[in-house]
């Protein structure tokens, strides 16, 4: 009786998220499967390794410029990572992302990072971004509507969702484990690796 209470629960939660999509956050989580029907992982995650990642098009913080993930599909690499400046283990994640992987692969063409910050307005992710010493985009998403197509609305952060040149997910990780984050740039690493061999 508690696993079905707690199933109904999940799903009017995942229902509402969704109900606040603006005009730019249309598609479902997977393309295929309403995210009204999707029971979320222990973790959080409504997606799942293998899905095609759901897109989305958003303004990035500071500049203004519009990112849409499906103008990568094809050529790059992306890494997705949710954020927001409330969130200590995303502080302490981040400049390890800049260092580790933005500096290394930032100038590379077929590789993408695109940070995600949760319902919070411009200004507070410009000072968010400055304070953590990041450099690469952070996108807003406003109402956590990007975010409820990857996860359960009342999931945490920090996490991050890395997906290949054919759009489909291939690691999602979640809070800042070493061993899981070092195991993330191992898989950016032979991804990249192999787009360049095939060349």
């Amino acid at each position: 009786m508690k696993k079905i209470l707690f199933a109904v629960l999940s799903l009017a939660l995942i229902a509402g998220c969704n109900e606040n999509k603006s005009a730019e956050s249309t598609t479902t989580p997977t393309e295929s499967t309403p995210a009204d029907t999707i029971i979320p992982d222990e973790r959080g995650y409504i997606v799942k390794l293998g899905d095609v990642a759901p897109d989305f098009t958003a303004v990035a913080a500071g500049s203004g410029d519009t990112i849409s993930l499906s103008e990568f599909r094809g050529e790059r690499v992306v890494m997705l990572q949710f954020t927001a400046s409330w969130c200590g283990v995303c502080r302490r994640e981040m400049p390890d992302i800049e260092r580790q992987i933005w500096q290394r692969h930032k100038n590379n063409p077929h590789f993408a990072l695109v940070g995600i910050d949760r319902d919070e307005p411009d200004s507070t992710v410009v000072k968010f971004a400055a304070k953590t010493g990041v450099t690469y985009p952070i996108v807003l998403d406003p109402a956590g509507n990007i975010f409820c197509r990857y996860a359960h609305q009342n999931a945490g952060i920090t996490r991050n969702v890395i997906v290949d040149t054919d759009g489909r997910i291939v690691m999602m990780t979640r809070l800042y484990d070493e061993e899981e984050f070092n195991r993330m740039t191992v898989v950016i690493d032979s991804l990249l690796n192999s787009i360049a061999a095939a060349k």
